[in-house]
């Protein structure tokens, strides 16, 4: 697919996204953005982390959120992860570096982008969030989105970095600081009638639990928060089932246009 061309016009009155982390509930961003679209309510701003990074990184860079989804059910998700033997990860980033780079260009720039974009990662060492915009896309974009144990950590910029959600899954901050009606889009509610039979369910639980908790009071400093409730039943690695999270998504958006047309009355 021919690279989108960059932009630098960005209209008047627009909302800002911050867009959370998920795993594979982050395909609901893609059903969002859709309906923003369909809907004609422009944006003007995006802030990501992990799968919220890269669905904001296609975006901003002039993907169709359907185009981005078509792009996602072609590719094997399992073909992604390869063996790491790191002592900061057990898996590698070269195969989804690779199948960016493809589609993004391997020498992107923020800069390039049709919008502003702020990615968000986590510093291991200093064990603060690191705010991203400017220079190489890439980098910035696997670090975001490197889940900490399981992808070697990103060295970039002198820092070890890891997935943004560990301490910031929902990243307001940078667009606060921007002005203009902020929209959350959440894509992890909590399931309280879940069942946790096995070991690997019971870290999930853990780590959504625990991830959570950083997005309550950065909920409360959104215009709007959308959190498609019917995401409770899906499981962070459930990829097979985009093509439903993406109309979860774009159903929900669709649903709340009159509250979204408002915040740019």
């Amino acid at each position: 697919m021919e690279k989108p061309t960059a932009s630098s016009q960005q209209p008047t009155a627009s909302l800002s996204l911050a867009l959370s982390g998920g795993g594979a509930r982050g395909i609901a961003h893609l059903g969002v953005l859709a309906a923003l679209d369909e809907l004609a309510l422009p944006v003007g701003r995006l802030a990501g982390v992990s799968s919220g990074a890269i669905a904001g990184a296609f975006y901003a860079a002039g993907f169709p959120p359907r185009e981005i989804l078509r792009l996602l059910l072609a590719t094997n998700v399992a073909r992604l992860t390869r063996p790491a033997f790191s002592r900061l990860g057990l898996l590698g980033l070269d195969a989804v570096e690779a199948l960016l780079a493809s589609y993004l260009g391997s020498r992107v720039q923020f800069e390039d982008l049709q919008k502003p974009l702020t990615l968000v990662a986590t510093d291991l060492m200093a064990g603060e969030s690191v705010y991203l915009s400017t220079g190489p896309l890439l980098p910035a974009l696997l670090a975001s989105s490197a889940v900490p144990i399981v992808y070697r950590a990103v060295e970039y910029q002198g820092r070890q970095l890891v997935d943004g959600g560990l301490l910031n899954n929902l990243p307001v901050e940078p667009l606060l600081a921007a002005g203009g009606p902020v929209v959350g889009v959440h894509c992890n509610p909590v399931n309280r009638e879940a069942r946790i039979p096995t070991l690997r369910r019971l870290v999930e639980r853990t780590l959504h639990l625990a991830i959570n908790a950083n997005t309550a009071h950065r909920k409360t400093q959104c215009a709007l928060l959308l959190e498609p409730p019917e995401l409770r039943h899906f499981r962070p690695l459930d990829y097979r089932q985009a093509a439903a999270i993406f109309d979860i998504g774009y159903r929900y958006a669709l649903g709340q246009a009159a509250a979204l047309g408002a915040l740019l009355a």
